[in-house]
Order: structure tokens, then sequence, then C-alpha cells
């Protein structure tokens, strides 16, 4: 297969101009009759249902929150960037895209980076038109602060809650569109399959979590904001309900799903204390424009932590390595979220980690509460010392935070072109559920970014050009592919209800999470992605086989729910191992111990691996097809990235 971005011709600051211009447009007055399916409502799905909506489409929108104000959106803390330079300090549009392209290791599409940094600007009028209460100067101008790969200040936020500030935004432009009937809401639905006529997405399967109805829904356009894979790894900062099923479902109707094993391992979360825990809590990268990361010097002074006999108060300066300061100095505690995992991880790997499990390194905030004052400190990250209390019972302005990186986000996801479509026509992938934007690694406050200017300003432009080629001739649930796909969803519930074994559908996912996470984490090993493959294929046959799930279709059944999501985790798990072996290569987070520069940095092999890994579905049990796009660098020459 032949993977054509549909890259734009001409000079990188003119390509998403010029090709808005050469797009097919649809006509207002026919825009009505075309139907748009919009699957999962945080701020890509919300943001995206409203703009369709004010142009004129007839959108349905599916979420399997009760609302779409339940998104996981919310969750995010720290901020959106956009490249104002309101600081005056020297950003651009340019400088955003340059960033991004470097903090992603080379390993993004220059095209849909720079566009994404030059509708930024946009999305920031966008969002304060619609009250969305960003912090604010003494002078009442907007405000920024510094978040990692950046050495100017770009991030607008709201306190720690930015993420549910920007969905309360989009969700009030749907609701907007709901009342003027122009959006369809379906709440607790999830979708189940996708529905293919003559190899183009013409409707989705779903079912309805209350009541377990399997329902078939029609539209001209499929679009997928249904977000990450994180919980496959089980731990992560991803809340309980965030899956793959509905990509997955794509994936395997012929949508490419690319580079499966690019993953963030976010440096600042609270540590782990115990098997009884399902979820990580974030604590914001913000934190770090004034917390200063550091672990004992010395193993002797680590253990003495570790056993209670020392507080970290107590201990002396010269017996503290504030270890991202010492190596990277211009950029010190704000370096990448990769380049900062790996650093707490050596950390953790050399015995000089802390708290009782002694996986943790701290974030100190005595430095700035003495320089700033502890009201300062409070107006700025209040909430978010209030969170990390309520979880752990101990005070940050007294003592420092234990911090240890975790999985936050996928870099990896459907395959798109540059208009936003998968392999599939008709069926679009936005957000965090495509691949497109960040290559290896992600740079903080970038997600937000992402998700707002796909739905706001990518895809209304995008969308318009394939409709216009298709004509609104009205889709029939009648057709015998929405039948088809109807039983192949039916089929696969029975097969799940008829698991009666002894074993639950959480320990089958906590098992898989360790798989992944000691073999497929932030260090692997050809050795160790190898055993692992072995290790998941085992897990799959015997959830197959011994698996519980309880209740019946005709009800909700949240036992039903996980285990479907769940079987569509081990699927992906064996894919992520198998990109990860073919990838030779140290990239972004994505650390191969066989391959670290004498320093122990990672090592890129742009020769052999300058491509997107791009796989390709061939059946159950059956080994997946690379197919590779190549990564064409016109303007920013690959380099061995550095921070110091």
């Amino acid at each position: 297969m032949n993977l054509d971005a549909k890259i734009p011709a001409g000079p990188l600051a003119e390509k998403w101009s010029k090709h808005k211009f050469n797009l097919k447009l649809v006509n207002p007055a026919n825009k009505r009759k075309y139907d748009v399916i919009v699957v999962g409502t945080g701020l890509a799905g919300a943001s995206a249902a409203a703009t369709l909506g004010e142009l004129g489409y007839n959108v349905k929108a599916f979420c399997f929150q009760d609302s779409p104000r339940r998104a996981h959106s919310i969750a995010a803390q720290g901020g959106i960037n956009a490249a104002k330079n309101y600081q005056n300090d020297g950003d651009s549009v340019y400088r955003l895209f340059y960033d991004t392209i470097k903090g992603g290791d080379y390993r993004a599409r220059e095209g849909n980076v720079y566009r994404l940094a030059e509708v930024s600007v946009n999305i920031i009028d966008q969002c304060v038109a619609q009250g969305v209460p960003f912090a604010r100067e003494y002078g009442g101008l907007l405000d920024n602060r510094s978040f990692g790969g950046s050495q100017v200040s770009r991030t607008f936020y709201a306190r720690g809650q930015t993420g549910q500030q920007l969905l309360l935004g989009a969700y009030s432009a749907l609701n907007r569109q709901i009342n003027k009937g122009k959006v369809k809401m379906y709440t607790r639905s999830e979708m189940l399959d996708v529905v293919t006529i003559d190899g183009h997405a013409k409707g989705i399967v779903t079912r309805n979590m209350v009541t377990g109805a399997i329902e078939t829904h029609s539209g001209h356009a499929v679009l997928l904001c249904t977000g990450g894979y994180g919980n496959v790894f089980f731990l992560s900062t991803n809340a309980m309900g965030s899956n793959v099923t509905a990509a997955w479902r794509a994936h395997k109707r012929g949508a490419l799903f690319a580079n499966p094993c690019y993953t963030q391992i976010h440096p600042t979360c609270i540590p782990v204390t115990g098997d009884h825990q399902s979820k990580l809590t974030l604590m914001s990268e913000s934190l770090r424009n004034d917390g200063r990361v550091w672990a004992p010097k010395t193993q002797e002074v680590a253990e003495r932590m570790r056993k209670g006999q020392l507080k970290a108060a107590d201990v002396k300066e010269d017996e503290r390595d504030y270890f991202l300061e010492r190596k990277y100095p211009s950029f010190g505690n704000l370096v990448p979220r990769d380049v900062a995992s790996r650093n707490a991880k050596e950390m953790v790997d050399d015995n000089r980690g802390v708290g009782a499990s002694g996986i943790a390194v701290f974030l100190d905030f005595a430095d700035a509460i003495k320089r700033l004052g502890k009201d300062a400190v409070a107006a700025k990250y209040g909430n978010l010392f209030d969170m990390y209390y309520q979880i752990t019972n101990e005070d940050p302005y007294t003592q420092p935070m234990r911090i240890y990186p975790a999985v936050h986000y996928t870099m990896g996801g459907l395959w798109v072109d540059y208009n936003l479509m998968t392999t599939v026509p008709g069926l679009y992938a936005l957000g965090e559920c495509n691949f497109s934007d960040h290559g290896a690694n992600r740079l903080g406050a970038s997600a937000l970014m992402q998700g707002l200017a796909d739905g706001y300003f990518v895809i209304p432009y995008t969308l318009g050009d394939y409709l216009a080629t298709i004509g609104p001739k009205p889709v029939d649930t009648n057709h015998p592919a929405f039948a088809q796909t109807k039983q192949d969803v039916l089929d696969r519930i029975n097969k799940l209800l008829s698991l009666k074994g002894n074993k639950t559908v959480d320990e089958y996912h906590r098992d898989l999470g360790h798989i992944m996470w000691e073999y497929c984490g932030m260090a692997r090993t050809e050795e160790g992605l190898t055993k692992a493959k072995g290790m998941i294929r085992e897990l799959r046959a015997d959830f197959w086989k011994n698996a519980m799930v309880l209740g019946a279709n005709e009800e909700a059944n949240t036992s039903l729910e996980k285990a479907g999501r769940v079987a569509d985790f081990l699927e992906l798990g064996e894919l992520m191992v198998d990109d990860a072996l073919m990838r030779r290569e140290s990239c972004g987070g994505h650390f191969r111990l066989e391959s670290q520069t004498e320093e122990g940095e990672a090592k890129r092999d742009d020769e052999n691996f300058l491509f997107v890994g791009a796989w390709q579905y061939t059946g159950d049990n059956q080994p997946e097809v690379l197919h590779k796009e190549q990564l064409v660098f016109e303007t920013v020459h690959p380099s061995q990235r550095s921070y110091k």
C-alpha cells in the first residue's frame, strides 16, 4: 500500500493556506443534506461536532459517558500552547514548530506540525471568546508559563484545570448546536464497529450501555475522536474508562495503525503505592517551572531516607543531586518529558530513589516558597498542591512532593493523511486518536492544542473536500452491510458472555499491564520484547478460556464492557511489542538499551528508521503487514537532540 500523506507542495508557511483554497467546498445549502457521525466528545470531538453543526451539517455525536463533560480531556492540568509571543521573549510560529519537531525526536511530519503551530494562535482567541477563564497578568493580559522542551513562555493556563475549562467552552458550543437541532447527542453509547460499504465508512454499530440494545447509525462520514490507549498498561494517568476499542475495531476494518509503540511516559506523577491501585494521578508539568527535581547524591543517604531515619528537609545541599539542572543546564528542570522521565528512572535504578518503596524522586518547592512566598505559590498551584495532599496525606508546602514517571499519552494511533483521513475513505481520526503531530514524544501542553486544532480549524475544511466528491445521496441502514456488521458485533458479545471461567477481566488487564510496563515501557531490549510477545500470546489464549464475564447483554453490564475492551488491549499489546521490536533505535521516550550514546542518551538511527510505521490488520492471530511512510524534512535537518 502506498501511503500518500497528501502534504501540499510549496513553502512550509504557505502549505495550509494554499491547501484550504484548493479543497473542494460544499455549498451552504447542501450541507444540511449530509449526516456526519462524531464518536467521542472530548476536546477534539466536542469542538468538531459543534463546528460542523454550526456550518450546517447534521451531526450525530456519541459518547460512553453520561455527559460530554466527563470526557478525559478534563484531566489535562497545566495548559495549552500557542505562539502568541505575549511575553515578547522570542516566540513565533516557526519556533513552536521547531520545538515540536525537535521534541518529537524528528519522527513527526513537518507539514502537519507547522499547521498545528500556525492555527494555535486562533485557538486562544476562540476559547477567550467562549469565556474560558485563562489566567491573566496584573494588567489584564493573558498570562503564560513555560513547559518542558521550550525556552520561551507560550503556555496559556487556567490554574491547574486547563483541560476542564477548555472542555466547558467546547461543551457550551456543542450544547448550542444540540439546542438548535443540528447535533443529536447519544450518551451512554459505546461504538463497537465501523460499517463500510464499497470500502467507504458509512456508519457505526453501538451498544446502548443502559439497555444493551445493539444499534446501527448511518452517516456520510465517521469521525473518531476517542482518545488514546494508555490503559493498555493498566496503571496510567488515564481515566478508567479510556480504551482503544473504537480505534482498534476501525483498524480491523482496514484503517492502518501507526507507531503503536510510541507511548509518552510523564515524569511528574504520584508514585505507585501498591497492587490495590487501578490508576495513577498526574501532577502537572507546570510544577517544574518552580519545583526543583532532586535525589540524594549517595545510596547511603537514600537508604536512610527510605527507612524513615532522615527527612528531606534535613538533607544538606551538598548531599542533594539536582540531576536535571546538573546534566542539562540550558533547560534545567524544563527538559522534555522523555528526558526527565528517563533520568528519574536512572536515579531509581542507581538505588537513589526515595519514599518507602524507593521508586520516586523529589519535586521540591522550598526555594520557590522562599523566593516568592507561600501565597504566590498557592495562587499558581494551589489546587494541585491540595490534590497531592488529599492523595498522599503529605503537605507539599512543607516537604517535597514525591514523583515518578507513569504512562500518560500515546503518540501512536490511527494513521491519517494531511486531511486527517485514515486509510478507509470517509473515516477520520482526530486528536489523540490519530498519530500525526507529535513524533516519538509529545511536548507538554500540546495535546489540548492538537485536539482543538483538529476539531475547530482543520476538519471543517478537509471533511468538505471528501463530502463534495461523494455527493449527498442518503445512506440507508437497510443496506446488508449494516446487518452483517451488527451480527458480527452480536457474535463477539455472545462469545464474551459465554466465558464462565475463574479469573476476572481485571486480573487479565493487570497481568497485561505488568508485561507491557516491564518489557515495552521506558527501557526495552530485543530479548525482553521477544519474551513479552510470547507472554501476551499465552495471556490472550488463557483469557478466551478462563475469563469470567458476568451478567447478560440486555442490561447495564460493566463486566461485559470491560471484557470487550481488555480483549482489544490484549491484541493491541502484541502489536505494540511487534512495533517496538521492529524499531531498533532509541527515539523519544522509547529507549532501546542496544542503542544509546556514550553519555547514555537516546541514539536514533535516521538511516534506517526515518519513517512512520503503519500496520495493516490481516486477520486474527495473523502477523500484521508493515507499511512505511518515509518522513521528508525540507526545513529542519534531523540532528542529535541536545538540551544541555
